[in-house]
């Protein structure tokens, strides 16, 4: 397990492989640690979070169908760049925005909160907690060989993402599929969750900008529970190698 008090170092390890800046010149990746958060269950401010990004895609639903959403709209090309079909396999984003219209899913408050987020500023947001983590965040291409936990009927399994698949990895496997589809069990946010990893993909138009202001409310919410929170962050843009930070 990813046992490491050095965040800095963690972010200085993690990369985008040239493969997938082929795919997608413009992309780019917030990498956001956080410790220090104080674990909880789905509360009052949560919910109120949770109602304001349902509110806001609301709105947004009114006046275009999702998949003419700019952002949603970039990563459905991206995702037929690979492969995939959107119509079957939705980005984060747009998964999230479809279920507003029947409510968002309540699981803890810190899943919650990012998912909100990830409404509100129309940005991919991945979480992942570290205390499951085996080194630094990778996202590759897979050969197809990448061991991805899942669970299945209630019971643990194993499957493998296809050729070629956009794939968020550490050292011990896959983390999330597809790009930001779908992520795994083995290092899922819970109620108990102390530290974290958020990963925030982008693609144009989304801006350096717009990526670190989604990053400043997730953490500006966190803060309002977890008084003695700490944070890194990092921004990858097209080109650096696992050499280069």
């Amino acid at each position: 397990m990813h046992d490491t008090t050095d965040h800095q170092e963690l972010l200085a390890a993690a990369y985008v492989d040239d493969a997938v800046f082929d795919l997608r010149p413009d992309y780019q990746a917030l990498l956001l640690t956080v410790e220090g958060i104080v674990p909880g269950a789905s509360d009052e401010s949560s919910e109120n979070l949770l109602r304001q990004a349902e509110e806001s895609a609301a709105q947004r639903l009114a006046e275009h169908p999702v998949e003419e959403f700019d952002h949603v709209a970039a990563w459905r090309e991206a995702y037929r760049a690979f492969g995939a079909k959107p119509q079957r396999t939705r980005n984060s984003l747009e998964a999230l925005i479809r279920r507003t219209e029947t409510g968002l899913p309540r699981v803890n408050r810190l899943t919650d909160i990012y998912n909100a987020i990830s409404v509100l500023h129309q940005v991919p947001l991945g979480g992942e907690d570290l205390a499951g983590y085996v080194g630094a965040p990778h996202l590759v291409r897979a050969s197809g060989e990448e061991p991805f936990e899942v669970i299945s009927g209630g019971e643990p399994g194993l499957e493998h993402p296809k050729p070629g698949e956009v794939i968020w990895r550490d050292d011990a496997g896959v983390t999330c599929r597809r790009w930001n589809w779908r992520q795994g069990p083995r290092t899922q946010l819970t109620a108990e969750t102390t530290k974290a990893l958020f990963i925030l993909d982008a693609l144009a138009p989304v801006t350096h900008g717009d990526l670190t202001a989604t990053a400043d409310a997730l953490v500006g919410h966190l803060a309002e529970f977890s008084p003695n929170l700490r944070t890194s962050r990092r921004v990858i843009p097209a080109g650096p190698g696992p050499e280069s930070p």
